[in-house]
């Protein structure tokens, strides 16, 4: 019992008005405050400068970062990569990508309104992975500014320009769902290529 104290409830506080100020001063100033101002003033009379001065100065991401989506061109013809599959339409968990396609004149099924909502889109890349053409791939263009909370991305928006594709300015997607560097070594051979000059030679010898 001699390491507990009773205390009266019902007794009024005797503390007189300069006692509570002096265990305020007590409570609120102590040496830890002066020794991080003294940092404070250390660092700032060095004239050490700690941030960067966004958006004049802007740090590197990584290859691999997710950020507004991409479509790509063929290098080939310039044509849009995008066939029209809507793998990335079904796997989206966020419900944000529309696609409408329709068949042309020539049969092929062409792309004519594509979507993404950026208001909901979480980035999750399942798109950019599920892509068989890597049509669709994630940039490095992270700044989404807007004035709504559910901000659009149109297909035109995020589709090459046709002056940049042929200044030869589209960069292959190296981030996230691209091809591995080393992709070429890991691709085994189909028996076809084995069965198909078999029977060229076979040809070639009956001829």
């Amino acid at each position: 019992m001699n390491h507990y104290r009773c205390i009266d409830q019902e007794k009024p506080n005797e503390l007189t008005s300069s006692q509570r100020f002096v265990r305020f001063l007590k409570r609120s100033i102590k040496g830890e405050l002066f020794v991080g101002l003294a940092l404070v003033l250390k660092e700032f009379l060095r004239m050490n400068i700690h941030t960067t001065q966004y958006p004049h100065e802007r740090l590197p991401i990584s290859p691999r970062y997710r950020a507004i989506h991409e479509l790509l061109r063929l290098l080939e013809s310039g044509n849009e990569r995008c066939i029209g599959c809507g793998l990335c339409e079904k796997i989206c968990i966020s419900n944000c990508i529309r696609m409408e396609t329709s068949y042309g004149e020539d049969g092929r099924k062409t792309i004519s309104a594509y979507t993404i909502n950026f208001g909901r889109c979480i980035f999750c890349g399942f798109c950019a992975e599920v892509c068989p053409e890597l049509a669709i791939v994630h940039g490095g263009r992270y700044e989404n500014g807007g004035e709504q909370r559910a901000s659009f991305s149109l297909k035109e928006d995020m589709l090459t320009p046709m002056d940049t594709f042929l200044a030869g300015k589209q960069k292959e997607f190296l981030g996230f769902g691209s091809l591995s560097v080393d992709c070429d070594s890991k691709i085994k051979q189909t028996p076809l290529l084995y069965v198909i000059p078999k029977e060229k030679a076979r040809k070639e010898e009956e001829q």
